[in-house]
Order: C-alpha cells, then sequence, then structure tokens
C-alpha cells in the first residue's frame, strides 16, 4: 500500500519565501505535500510536520517560536536555517524541536530529511559556523533576489528595514558586527544606495516591510 504524502506546513513573515519554499518541493509532491503557509497565524488544519524559516526570523532561542511549538496541530517542528551554531541547535532541541537543518541542502535533501523527520528521527546539523566567505544557498526566494541581493544580504536589509539596530541585527543573525557591516556594504552598492534612511526605503519598496498583524 502507497503511503500517504507527509502534510507539511510553510512558517514565514514574508510570503516570497513561503512561495519560493513552496516551489522547491513542489517537484516531490508525491511524497511531501504543502498544505498551508501561514503568514499571519492563520494556520488552523493539522499537518504532520512545520517547517519554520528563520530568514528574518527571531532564531530558535527566542519566544517567537514558541508560540510554533505549543500549536497542537503544528506536528513536527523542523527549523530551517543557515545559522548551525550549537546554541541555537540545542535550544531549538530543547525546545521540542524535533529538527534543525540547514539551507545549504539540496531540495532533494530536504525532503530526505523532513521524511526522516517524520517518521520519528531528530536531526540536526554537524555543529558548525558558516564562514563569511562560504558560498550561500542559491535555492527559495528572498525578497531583493531579483536586485542581485544573496540571501544573508537580503536578510540583513529586511532586518533593517524592521527597524532593528546593527547590535540588534548581529545579535539576532550570529555574525560579527564587522561581517555585518560588510553585508551592508555590499548590498548598498547593489542597491544604489548610501544611507540608512534610503535603504529602509528601498526595503519598503522591495517588500521587505512585514505585513502589520490584524
Amino acid at each position: 500500500m502507497k503511503s500517504q504524502p507527509l502534510r507539511v506546513r510553510l512558517i514565514n513573515d514574508y510570503q516570497l519565501v513561503l512561495e519560493g519554499l513552496r516551489a522547491m518541493l513542489e517537484p516531490f509532491s508525491e511524497r511531501v505535500r504543502v498544505v498551508e503557509i501561514d503568514v499571519d497565524d492563520s494556520a488552523d488544519r493539522q499537518v504532520d510536520l512545520t517547517l519554520y524559516d528563520t530568514f528574518g526570523q527571531a532564531q530558535a532561542d527566542q519566544d517567537e517560536i514558541d508560540r510554533v511549538i505549543a500549536d497542537p496541530t503544528a506536528g513536527a517542528i523542523v527549523v530551517y536555517s543557515w545559522n548551525t551554531q550549537g546554541t541555537l541547535v540545542d535550544k531549538a532541541l530543547d525546545k521540542g524541536c524535533r529538527g534543525y537543518l540547514e539551507k545549504s541542502l539540496s531540495a532533494a535533501e530536504l525532503v530526505d530529511n523532513l521524511e526522516r523527520i517524520g517518521g520519528g528521527e531528530i536531526i540536526a546539523p554537524r555543529v558548525r559556523s558558516r564562514p563569511a566567505d562560504e558560498p550561500e544557498p542559491h535555492s527559495g526566494a528572498w525578497p531583493g533576489q531579483r536586485e542581485g541581493l544573496s540571501a544573508r544580504e537580503a536578510e540583513v536589509i529586511a532586518l533593517i528595514t524592521q527597524g532593528l539596530t546593527n547590535p540588534e541585527i548581529a545579535d539576532r543573525s550570529y555574525i560579527t558586527l564587522n561581517s555585518l557591516k560588510s553585508y551592508i556594504r555590499s548590498a548598498y552598492r547593489k542597491m544604489g544606495v548610501e544611507r540608512r534612511s534610503q535603504a529602509v526605503r528601498w526595503g519598503i519598496e522591495h517588500g521587505m516591510l512585514l505585513p502589520k498583524s490584524e
């Protein structure tokens, strides 16, 4: 008897990020089926697994993910991030997440891991920090991608657009202030801006302002 596909919910506050994830998983629809995407706490149906994408979001060591974990309809919670520092991974697992997956995984590898987690395994990456010069993943989608921003540059600009200070962004993103400033400089060059106020305006115009909660 053929097994049913894994029912998956995707969570992130950016619709474009969610649609990029959905597109990644679509070729594997016989194995995983996206039944819900959540940008505004509207999730209301039972799923087998919830994939929490950290783009522009609080990391797993913050309180925001607790709401997801407490949702009885969410199934197994999996964090999807390029930040794989041991403190983040350990905190996520301590809170009850069933997996912590790197964004460097290919779509096929992502699906394989989701199936294993859905089957009861707990999966976490080998703990390491991503060097600043290591190539970033190119799968998925994010605001500013069409304009040439890398995933990390886009996240930094998204957090600037949200109003976070440089120390707050560095703390949330688990990068040094020097690395952050490097991302900001390279992003500003691509955006054609020079000042933070211009970057915020650019971010708003390119979909980086979070939707207001009802």
